[in-house]
């Protein structure tokens, strides 16, 4: 308690502080509401007019002004927000704001997309059916352009490949006591599905993703998710000060006690334990089509010398394949740092084997380790 008590006052003060350059919130709801709906604030009218003074003079005069997020993310991640909490006719009338504030038709139907996973479908597509009601309301055509990248298979790859950078086998690891290997099956689902499926859609770049996503689970008070998720943010570059403003986002609609144990997450989470310049170290798991192992090995080859030859913060790239299984791969890689390790992903000659090896990839698992001597060099 003591602690939550600390936590609200430092928002506060930080409120505070910052409410000195704010303009009166008064005017802003007023300008807010009136670039979101095109209509008028404040007017004191209808069945409940004190309700609607004291709501709008806090979302749009206040909230709307804490942080530096623009109208369209907080749009965004009300409509997220919205989505999750299953509330239709708001959902409907903030779908329309955020078209009003440039949200394509495509984002403010790939966020609902984001959310099945974690909401399940049938609450996806009722939030689904608002957005095609407004769609065709302001005459845009259905269905809106495919967004799908990945094929059957493929999907499990594409999925490993966001996934293990952000969050390695946790889930694995979490459900291996399951009887009947069912915990591997709920780990690849969540791979294929959520990381393939989902989360390499278009639409948004993977940084948009987490960061709506945060929003999404602080509303369902997933507290377990909201850790490994805060680390994730933080690891693609959404600071914590970007994730408190996007918890407050969603507090007038959600209220604060579930606001205030997100809040309690990001300011309890070591941002400095999350990015370090420790050695990223990985193990490339790899089985290969058995027919096309000659042509395999050789993009392998020249990826590997030219990474080592070019690349200052590749370490070591150590290829081995097993005595029986020769198309059975597993490679050791070591990278200066996280940095180094983006770099390499963007590098000519890794696009050229991936790109030119992904039709003969059985299955990909990417391990990520931490080195038992930090620091080790390799003779």
């Amino acid at each position: 308690m003591r602690k939550m008590l600390l936590l609200v006052m430092v928002i506060v003060l930080a409120n505070y502080t910052y409410s000195q350059e704010k303009m009166n919130r008064i005017d802003a709801a007023k300008e807010n509401y009136r670039t979101l709906f095109g209509g008028e604030a404040l007017t004191g009218k209808g069945n409940d007019p004190e309700m609607m003074d004291i709501l709008q003079k806090f979302i749009f005069g206040e909230i709307f002004q804490t942080g530096n997020l623009d109208i369209k993310t907080r749009e965004m991640i009300t409509c997220i927000t919205l989505t999750a909490l299953q509330t239709l006719p708001q959902l409907k009338a903030h779908i329309a704001a955020s078209l009003n504030v440039g949200v394509t038709p495509v984002e403010a139907r790939e966020l609902i997309y984001l959310c099945a996973p974690f909401i399940g479908f049938p609450k996806t597509l009722n939030a689904l059916s608002v957005a095609n009601e407004v769609f065709t309301e302001r005459g845009i055509a259905l269905p809106l352009e495919a967004q799908s990248v990945v094929t059957e298979e493929n999907r499990m790859m594409k999925g490993a490949e966001i996934q293990q950078p952000l969050y390695g086998d946790a889930i694995r690891n979490a459900l291996s006591d399951l009887p009947d290997n069912m915990g591997d099956d709920v780990a690849r689902y969540l791979t294929e599905y959520c990381f393939g499926d989902i989360y390499t859609r278009g639409g948004f770049d993977i940084k948009t993703k987490e960061l709506l996503l945060y929003a999404l689970l602080t509303t369902i008070e997933a507290e377990s998710q909201l850790r490994s998720h805060t680390i994730g943010n933080i690891k693609l570059g959404n600071d914590k000060a970007t994730l408190a403003a996007i918890v407050i986002q969603t507090l007038p609609y959600i209220g604060f006690p579930p606001a205030m144990k997100a809040l309690r997450i990001i300011a309890d989470t070591k941002e400095q334990n999350t990015i370090t310049e420790k050695h990223k170290v990985r193990l490339s798991r790899i089985v290969v089509d058995s027919n096309r192992l000659d042509e395999y090995n050789t993009f392998l080859k020249e990826e590997i010398e030219s990474s080592m030859a070019l690349e200052k913060g590749v370490l070591t790239l150590y290829a081995t394949a097993e005595k029986e299984r020769p198309n059975y791969i597993t490679i050791l890689e070591i990278y200066a740092n996280e940095e180094a390790y983006k770099s390499h992903i963007q590098t000519p000659h890794f696009i050229k084997y991936k790109e030119g090896t992904l039709d003969m990839v059985e299955h990909l698992e990417l391990i990520d380790t931490n080195p038992l001597i930090e620091g080790l060099k390799i003779k």
